[in-house]
């Protein structure tokens, strides 16, 4: 009992002190947590759940008026830390430490921060090919892009300067992309989200 709470605490510590350690932004909180919660649920590992759920919470989500070409957004949010809590509950129902853990975090207050990165939803057919253009930020700040999807999806993303230049992509096979350039200068930016398995609503988010 007491390596299972020395495991579980070092896990929640380690993601709680990993921001100011390895200065990860917002966007690369939210891009591991959904990684930590789909092994999580693969391995039935409830710990990684929980750490999932606890990193999701800490960053601030705002909704945006933002849509691929040609179409419209989608009603929607990006997977909540309550959903990822939800699926840890049938794991540690009867383990009092574990529930425990659940609680502390279902009523862990927000650190205040009110800004933070802004989504979109759009829905993508499985093949299909979304394109967002004339996306601006800033020169040298570090600019980033990250998409999520359905489990069992395979989606990718790609990023283009004005001059059509690819500047970054992630094209793994998962249900998730990342990507984090620094633009020399101002600019605008082509953002493309291609569905090579499975469809159905995304979320695109950026800081």
């Amino acid at each position: 009992m007491r390596l299972e709470l020395a495991l579980a605490a070092g896990l929640l510590a380690s993601f709680s002190a990993q921001a100011p350690a390895q200065e990860a932004t917002q966007l690369q909180k939210v891009n591991t947590a959904r990684a930590l919660y789909e092994i999580g649920l693969a391995n039935d590992d409830a710990l990684l759940i929980l750490a999932a759920a606890k990193l999701r919470k800490e960053v601030p989500l705002t909704q945006t008026e933002r849509a691929p070409e040609g179409r419209r957004a989608e009603d929607g949010a990006p997977l909540e830390w309550q959903e990822m809590l939800a699926s840890a509950l049938p794991l540690i129902e009867g383990n009092p430490i574990l529930m425990g853990i659940s609680e502390d975090i279902e009523a862990e207050r927000s650190k205040g921060v009110t800004d933070g990165p802004v989504y979109s939803v759009a829905r993508i057919a499985s093949g299909g090919r979304d394109v967002y253009d004339n996306l601006p930020f800033d020169g040298g700040t570090y600019a980033e892009i990250y998409l999520e999807g359905p489990s069992g999806s395979d989606l990718n993303l790609m990023i283009r300067d004005s001059k059509g230049r690819l500047v970054c992509s992630d094209t793994d096979i998962s249900a998730i992309a990342y990507c984090g350039w620094k633009p020399l200068a101002a600019d605008v930016f082509q953002v493309t989200v291609e569905s090579a398995r499975g469809g159905g609503k995304y979320s695109l988010m950026s800081n």
